[in-house]
């Protein structure tokens, strides 16, 4: 656990609310009674509309339910804007690097400088593919078949532009348990920078989206492709908040993320993150030798100044890599579960989100479901459910009361720190059911025909 007293992000101590509800939990594992006692009121608001609808949510890998203080947080943005028009600019720059500062500490990046927002992880891939350099040929990135939609689809896109040269590293079924499961081979990963013509750019993430894969060995991964004169990209959406990222210790280059999910920070609430050895020293005269072409003014040395130089000079650190005016209510909306996961601490939220999905696997047996046997701890924060009719199914559980979402034939299954064990129980009970119907409904469709 973080000593909640010294975390000090850019300036701003973490919420003396959130402090003091963390502290009631003291330093031990977290428990369900200590939650419910100390943590579930800040979110009165969310729990309120459980009871009301008898909804119970799984989808908490999808987008996180937020706290109470979040209305408040943007509220505030707004009020500087009411009360000081544009001086609100100066409350808005803080929470813009207290934000930087948390995202640094999230992902274990030394330098809250090294963080530059952005409204998607996307926006984050293609600010560094506006920035690699041409060596006579058109850059070749090395990608695996089983990245996000939007990454995929903007790696696609440059491709068929003829901007980018892509490769790929498939997604192969393995046995798990007597199941299979579409998987990404880290070794698989280091032999193809070993043998793709040269690529520039690796982009790989550290759990993969639609099956909660943890790709393991990632820093063996940065390690062959700095070899080989590649740069890496991490994709830590489905790790940032539930699982240690360790940005500075892999040594990747560049990762991307963001706060829709496990942060509980909603959308437009995004990072791209800059190792250090591309950047240079605030204040320094030298110019960046990695520039992008997705800039602005933000990005300009002496911002404010108003000089058009022949050629523009870039700020300092990560500053250099900003665009133009930023969106600023993100910063707000991702303030209070920002907070709140680092007064929690990651290593802390991990332990218990493991231990939640084993009690939700086995509320799941009990009752005759099984989900994919795999050992829990080589995935990331949700459990599968594999299903031929995966979107069907999701629609049937919602109107059963259980929210979910699939990804190709997977049901996933998320609870989070404001889900019961009672509420699990209860899932597990209405997923059977869901799925006892549906053999049914199957059987009886084949009996008429």
């Amino acid at each position: 656990m973080l000593n909640l007293d010294g975390l000090n992000l850019a300036g701003t101590k973490l919420d003396s609310t959130i402090v003091r509800a963390v502290a009631g939990l003291g330093d031990g594992p977290l428990t369900e009674a200590g939650l419910v006692r100390h943590v579930h009121p800040l979110f009165s608001r969310t729990l309120e509309r459980g009871r009301r609808t008898g909804e119970i949510y799984l989808a908490n890998h999808s987008l996180g339910r937020p706290l109470d203080m979040m209305a408040t947080d943007v509220a505030r943005a707004l009020d500087a804007w009411y009360a000081g028009q544009d001086e609100a600019w100066g409350p808005w720059f803080d929470e813009m690097q207290a934000y930087r500062a948390a995202i640094a500490q999230l992902i274990g990046c030394s330098r809250w400088d090294c963080v530059v927002p952005k409204t998607a992880a996307g926006q984050g891939l293609r600010a560094v593919l506006n920035a690699l350099p041409w060596r006579g040929s058109k850059p070749v990135v090395l990608t695996t078949a089983g990245e996000f939609d939007s990454i995929d689809f903007i790696l696609r896109t440059y491709a068929q532009r003829g901007e980018i040269q892509l490769r790929w590293v498939p997604v192969r079924e393995t046995a798990h348990g007597g199941a299979s499961l579409p998987t990404i081979d880290p070794q698989e990963v280091i032999e193809r920078i070993r043998t793709a013509h040269a690529p520039r750019l690796v982009v790989v993430s550290q759990v993969a989206f639609a099956t909660g894969q943890v790709v393991e060995g990632m820093s063996a991964i940065v390690r062959e492709a700095h070899a080989r004169g590649a740069m890496v990209m991490i994709d830590t959406y489905h790790s940032a908040g539930v699982m240690p990222v360790r940005f500075d210790a892999c040594g990747a280059d560049f990762a991307v993320g963001g706060n829709y999910k496990y942060t509980r920070g909603g959308p437009g609430a995004c990072w791209l993150c800059v190792h250090p050895r591309h950047l240079t020293e605030v204040g320094s005269e030298a110019q960046p030798e990695l520039r992008t072409l997705d800039t602005g003014w933000f990005a300009k040395r002496d911002t404010f100044r108003y000089e058009r130089p022949e050629h523009p000079l870039l700020s300092g650190g990560g500053d250099a890599w900003l665009e133009s005016t930023p969106a600023v209510l993100p910063f707000f909306q991702a303030r209070s579960g920002l907070h709140l996961t680092l007064a929690l601490g990651v290593e802390r939220l991990r332990a218990y989100s493991l231990e939640q999905q084993g009690v939700l696997r086995d509320a799941l047996a009990a009752r005759g479901v099984q989900v994919v046997p795999r050992p829990l701890e080589t995935g990331g924060a949700f459990l599968l459910l594999r299903s031929e009719r995966a979107q069907e199914l999701c629609a049937e559980l919602k109107r059963a009361g259980v929210n979910v979402d699939a990804r190709g034939a997977f049901v996933r299954l998320c609870p989070d720190i404001l889900t019961t064990r009672a509420e699990m129980e209860e899932a597990a009970g209405r997923i059977a059911g869901c799925l006892e119907a549906s053999e049914k409904a199957d059987r009886a469709g084949a009996a008429r025909r």
